[in-house]
């Protein structure tokens, strides 16, 4: 079995091994946690929200609103405050729209949250391993410039083996949480992505009802498929 100059490594090569520890720990608990809030907010899961459209659309508004309401999460709640809005003003889908687009960006900015914890994480997870190669050259160069002769290679194998240690490790934990933050983000997109076309959805109606009217019932075109839930921007990450 090989040996591992494990005694041989200096005390601040093990503050470096120990703060990448702690860093990929609180990467960690970052991913359980979003894992448990998307699982809290119902993110993929939109057979409720469908329904509820579907039958806004079909003209049962009021038990429209009172099924959504029984539901949770990021889906149901922008189509709670769309419906109310439209119910307590009929025909007036800008104003609608302004109160789900503001209820999506809370729940989204929700979601979004301490993700910049971790991308933190996979940026410095590298810059430490690269900190435990210099610390570890320094140690093997300072003891090669203290022997007399020919050089002991067990003499560097202690800064030798903190230097590649610390740089795999920290690339280790950088590539790891990275795709996770990448799977992550992608869900968060996809939710924003149908709450777009939810809102669209809702709002487009609503405004080709007035036209349905007006017309008999009858549409010579169909309606404008705006996608009105695109104005739904970004939320800006705070500071962690």
């Amino acid at each position: 079995m090989p040996r591992f100059p494990i005694e041989d490594i200096s005390l601040l090569a093990w503050c470096i091994l120990g703060a990448l520890a702690l860093t990929s720990v609180y990467a960690a608990a970052i991913t359980v946690a979003k894992l448990l809030q998307f699982r809290r907010a119902g993110l993929g899961r939109g057979a409720a929200a469908a329904a509820a459209v579907t039958q806004w659309t079909a003209g049962d508004r009021p038990g429209a609103l009172a099924a959504i309401r029984q539901q949770t999460g990021a889906r149901a709640a922008m189509l709670t405050s769309v419906f109310t809005a439209l119910l307590e003003k009929p025909g007036d889908a800008a104003r609608a729209q302004a109160i789900g687009m503001q209820s999506a960006i809370e729940d989204l900015a929700r979601l979004d949250r301490h993700m910049r914890g971790m991308e933190a994480v996979v940026q410095a997870a590298p810059m430490l391993g690269l900190l435990g190669t210099v610390v570890g050259m320094i140690e093997a160069f300072g003891r090669l410039a203290q022997t007399t002769g020919a050089a002991d290679p067990a003499e560097l194998a202690g800064g030798i083996w903190t230097a590649l240690v610390t740089t795999a490790l920290g690339l280790a934990v950088a590539i790891l949480f990275y795709f996770i933050s990448l799977l992550l983000e992608a869900r968060i997109t996809r939710e924003r992505e149908t709450l777009d076309s939810i809102l669209a959805r809702v709002v487009n109606a609503e405004n080709s009802a007035p036209a349905a009217a007006a017309g008999g019932g009858s549409m010579t075109s169909p309606p404008d498929r705006t996608m009105v839930g695109m104005a739904i921007p970004v939320p800006k990450r705070p500071p962690e």
